[in-house]
């Protein structure tokens, strides 16, 4: 039962990885730029869940739906005070600004809240009680005579992964709202012409991906419960990876490329060296990359001289 259980572990983070890379992809197939300060919005999202549930004691509900808030209002302050002015620079310009809104944002977090560990709490752990009268929390469930070992986080951020992708492919498909944003990836220009606002359609192209940021962080802290400044960049710089993998700009991409990123990660963990699961990563990223360029579900694009 051992790689039945790396298989969930696997199919759990990469479906936190899918989460985080739908930001990326969604940014960079509308506004096709890379906003590498994604990954701190996960920090700023699981700080605000924290908070809200460690020192006000508020329902967990409301952390989270005010670490979305929070993140999807500052997604939106960043691009139109970071990104919105660079529309018409150079690629290398918007890059090291991006790099630069990341850098501010972790030293934002240091100075507000110390660079001190921060443990996360498990939401999802259930109480009861045991034959003592005392409470005790139950994190998951056991299958086949306890061989088999499912925490309710991993269900949970399964299930969210699903839900959320399924909500985004309905939006982006059946709404109007959806149908501008890929009106707006197909032909900026054209769209304009058409009278849809481009600048708001980005905005809010911004603010679903920080949203969606928030959520990938309280899953990710619920799940590796360590909470510091830095906690958003290496699985920022994973699920921009990710992205990549499955092909960027693509929707089904983003979550093909999160749950095999997931699933190699872990089993490199177990199977080969946790110290190398990394470098493993990134050359089945390279190895992917060179027999197909865009992507496993990219597509070529052609560019008009």
């Amino acid at each position: 039962m051992s790689f039945l259980n790396y298989l969930i572990s696997g199919i759990s983070l990469g479906s936190i990885y899918a989460i985080i890379a739908l930001g990326y992809t969604m940014v960079y197939g509308i506004a096709k730029m890379l906003n590498f300060a994604h990954g701190d919005v996960i920090m700023v999202g699981a700080y605000v869940c924290f908070f809200a549930a460690a020192k006000y004691n508020l329902p967990p509900a409301i952390g989270i739906l005010a670490a979305v808030l929070v993140c999807t209002t500052l997604g939106i302050v960043i691009e139109k005070l970071a990104y919105k002015p660079l529309r018409q620079a150079t690629s290398l310009a918007v890059l090291i600004t991006a790099i630069g809104v990341s850098y501010f944002l972790q030293n934002a977090a240091l100075l507000l809240w110390s660079s001190s560990p921060k443990v996360f709490p498990n939401f999802f752990a259930q109480q009861t009680v045991n034959e003592a009268g005392k409470k005790i929390k139950i994190t998951g469930f056991q299958l086949f005579g306890g061989q088999l070992r499912i925490s309710y986080v991993t269900l949970v951020t399964i299930a969210a992964c699903l839900v959320i992708m399924a909500a985004l492919l309905l939006f982006i498909n059946h709404t109007k709202l959806g149908k501008a944003m890929r009106a707006c990836s197909e032909d900026k220009g054209a769209a304009q012409l058409m009278g849809i606002n481009v600048d708001a359609t980005i905005s809010l192209t911004f603010a679903i991906g920080s949203g969606l940021a928030a959520v990938a962080g309280v899953l990710l802290c619920s799940a590796y419960p360590t909470l510091v400044p830095t906690t958003g960049s290496m699985p920022g710089i994973k699920a921009f990876t990710a992205a990549v993998f499955g092909g960027i700009g693509s929707i089904p991409g983003a979550l093909l490329g999160g749950l095999l990123l997931g699933v190699i990660e872990i089993m490199a963990k177990a199977y080969i060296s946790t110290q190398m699961s990394d470098a493993v990563v990134f050359l089945v990223l390279i190895v992917v990359l060179l027999v197909k360029p865009a992507g496993l579900l990219g597509k070529k694009v052609r560019e008009k001289v």
